[in-house]
């Protein structure tokens, strides 16, 4: 039987995570594998409920409680760096603990993962669930991506991997900067199945103008050297074919791109192979919190 385990990263949200862990019990209960489910608490600020759970199929559940706040994407690295490093399993499934990853897709993840064994699945997504202003920002990212990488990438954090490419993932300096830019960059042997972005179940998105702006470039700057040569190409060609009628106003898509290349530069720096690998001195404590053996 193969061993499954869900790594989910959490700051906070404690009521969305129980909440899901209940959804993802009942999404899973006719699958011919064993679950269990990892928490990787980013040094919560807020104190998590001394709930009593159990499950019917979910085999354990643990928390790993960081002593220091790193951020979601570098949560999730660290999760995988843990899993490849101190635990026996089969596949990892990444997903986001606030309901937007929907437990009734893992079903449908879980069929694709058994017909293609040795690849990574990712959840493309073909529906969102925000308003229409950021619908369109989020296609602009799409778009920005695309130009400057050549990579279209309709899917996040939502994902099962083989332990193998798990590992690969635990070892590359992106993905202490971008899950989703690294698992585009490092498996290219990949398959999908279609996902609905569902809704938070408690509070708003955390997802704002800023937060999708550094999302954004944080995807990008993986390619940076595909980002370099595509501004270099774009800026030769634009100020020859401009050269004749040079003017502020000719200019400024010049500045623009200028001012870009510097940010994803920027960005990149996130990238740091020596605090991912010294990412599991962080763990402070490994709570667990159900265990079937236990019972």
């Amino acid at each position: 039987m193969k061993k499954f385990i869900i790594s989910i990263p959490v700051y906070n949200d404690w009521k969305s995570v129980f909440k899901l862990l209940e959804n993802i019990d009942a999404q899973i209960k006719n699958w011919n594998a064993e679950v269990s489910v990892l928490i990787v608490n980013d040094a919560s600020t807020e104190e998590r409920p001394k709930t009593e759970i159990s499950f019917k199929k979910i085999k354990s559940v643990r928390v790993v409680n960081m002593k220091q706040n790193r951020g979601h994407a570098r949560c999730n690295a660290a999760g995988l760096k843990y899993l490849t490093e101190k635990e026996n399993f089969d596949y990892v499934i990444v997903m986001d603990g606030d309901g937007e990853d929907r437990p009734e897709e893992l079903t449908p993840l879980f069929n694709k993962s058994k017909e293609n064994p040795s690849k990574t699945v990712t959840l493309d997504r073909i529906k969102r669930s925000e308003g229409p202003f950021f619908k369109l920002l989020y296609e602009c990212h799409k778009i920005l991506t695309y130009v400057f990488t050549g990579k279209l990438i309709k899917f996040g954090n939502y994902s099962c991997l083989p332990k193998a490419d798990a590992a690969r993932l635990a070892k590359e300096a992106c993905i202490w900067s971008s899950f989703s830019g690294s698992v585009t960059k490092v498996i290219s042997d990949r398959v999908s199945v279609p996902s609905i972005k569902g809704q938070r179940y408690f509070g708003p998105s955390q997802m704002n103008l800023f937060n999708l702006l550094i999302h954004s470039f944080s995807i990008i700057a993986v390619f940076r050297g595909a980002v370099i040569v595509r501004s270099v190409l774009f800026l030769i060609f634009y100020l020859f074919f401009i050269y004749s009628n040079l003017s502020i106003i000719t200019l400024f898509p010049v500045l623009a791109v200028l001012i870009f290349l510097l940010s994803i530069l920027k960005v990149s720096s996130r990238e740091n192979i020596e605090e991912l690998n010294n990412s599991l001195e962080n763990i402070g404590s490994i709570d667990v919190l159900s265990d079937l053996n236990s019972g």
